[in-house]
């Protein structure tokens, strides 16, 4: 019998092995895409060692990389995809618009009707902006918050993911003044937030809190604790934002309608968009009145594709495919997989994390580390994000979902032959 180490040698060249070889194409591909592009890619989080699987096409759940293997799409371009790849309504409201233009220096009626579309989604939101990405939607609303309240600090939880601008990053690059503007707040727990923000709630414009967090763990906060930080800001006159731009997927009213919280602003992204760049951001009349245009003291927002007609018309259509029944349908099929991984994982006589909050899921397995969990994943067929994070959409079965839970088991069974080794 092989000891730790050349055990552990053994099961990750393995996969290693294994992968390489069977996608020479997506080799050749990252080493002439890192030539160009730093890490091979524009997206940090999809990355993970060798490299990636470079995609040429999707369709329903399934997608196909370029030396034609395919996969079962657990992720959905990091949950932005409900509906799955090419969904037929998606297709035909996106080829409909391209044909009368793709984007213009003036506003369009599908904007407007997304707009409402959203504000009737949730009824917290008065008035909203489009911009982008989801990064921009914080962005902004910091800025709202910070405009609206005449202060400067900001106040975020532990593990959360507000985007990549400096207000929510505190990486190389963010000068030390950004910084010291944004306090860490301990997650779900109401006395450490006033612990961490005593004697300076005047000073603080904002908490952005994503209820379910997401690059987090698929962490969902308890509801309790969202009403009494909802209590807490409004004694404070500090705003709190919910940043939805993941969890808005959860109900057909966002998180605030699953816990019944109404939070001063909202950031959206992902669905929005029926995976078109799309966000935006908004909340009372109030607040969100200070970038109209026709006052002086005019917030300014610009933005090239701010309201894209192209990506509002994706995000209608996939807003519209999105009734009550088809939520409850995807919150089945989240409890479904995550209840048989359990049960899988113990029967098997393996340990492992699986959180889950409606179609939401994350999977940890013991003993493995993520890169050889997300290899092992591939090779049996199925693409989750490198942490193990997902998103069901509207066109995965439960067979599919059964079938993904046996692969997961098999994978566990293999990895924890051996410990876990580096990842790096």
């Amino acid at each position: 019998m092989l000891d730790g180490m050349a055990a552990t040698l053994v099961a990750g060249t393995s996969l290693r092995d294994r992968y390489l070889g069977r996608t020479p194409r997506s080799r050749e591909l990252f080493e002439r895409a890192a030539r160009s592009l730093p890490g091979g890619s524009t997206r940090t989080t999809v990355f993970s060692p060798p490299y990636p699987p470079y995609l040429v096409g999707g369709a329903g759940a399934r997608i196909t990389d370029v030396d034609g293997n395919s996969y079962l799409d657990l992720l959905g371009n990091y949950t932005s995809l409900i509906l799955g790849h090419a969904h037929p309504a998606v297709v035909a409201a996106v080829a409909r618009q391209v044909r009368l233009g793709s984007a213009f220096a003036s506003p369009t009626e599908l904007e407007v009707e997304l707009a409402e579309e959203i504000r009737r989604r949730l009824p917290s939101i008065e008035r909203v902006r489009f911009t982008n990405s989801g990064t921009e939607a914080t962005m902004f609303a910091l800025r709202a918050a910070r405009a609206a309240t005449g202060r400067q600090l900001i106040g975020r939880f532990e593990r959360s993911y507000h985007g990549t601008h400096d207000a929510v990053v505190n990486g190389p690059g963010v000068p030390d003044a950004v910084r010291e503007l944004t306090i860490e707040l301990p997650w779900d727990d109401l006395n450490g937030v006033a612990r961490a923000l005593a004697n300076r709630e005047r000073e603080v414009a904002a908490i952005i809190i994503e209820p379910v967090q997401g690059a987090g763990g698929i962490r969902a906060a308890d509801g309790g604790f969202l009403g009494e930080l909802r209590d807490y800001s409004r004694s404070h006159g500090i705003l709190l934002i919910f940043d939805e731009i993941i969890c808005f997927r959860i109900d057909p009213n966002g998180a605030q309608g699953a816990y019944g919280v109404t939070p001063d602003l909202t950031t959206l992204g992902k669905i929005v968009g029926g995976g078109y760049p799309m966000a935006a951001f908004g909340g009372s009349a109030e607040v969100l009145d200070r970038f109209d245009a026709r006052r002086p003291d005019a917030l300014v927002h610009g933005g090239t594709f701010n309201g894209n007609p192209v990506a509002a018309a994706a995000g209608l259509a996939t807003l519209r495919e999105l009734t009550p029944d088809a939520y409850a349908r995807l919150a089945a099929l989240g409890g479904r997989l995550a209840s048989q991984l359990r049960g899988g994982l113990q029967a098997a006589g393996l340990s492992g994390t699986v959180n889950q909050v409606a179609s939401l899921f994350e999977v940890r397995l013991d003993g493995a580390a993520p890169t050889d969990q997300w290899l092992g994943l591939l090779l049996e067929g199925f693409h989750l994000a490198p942490r193990g994070m997902g998103g069901l959409s509207t066109v995965i079965t439960e067979d599919d979902v059964d079938e993904f839970v046996r692969a997961a088991v098999r994978v566990g069974q293999e990895l924890t032959l051996t410990p876990a080794r580096d990842a790096g």
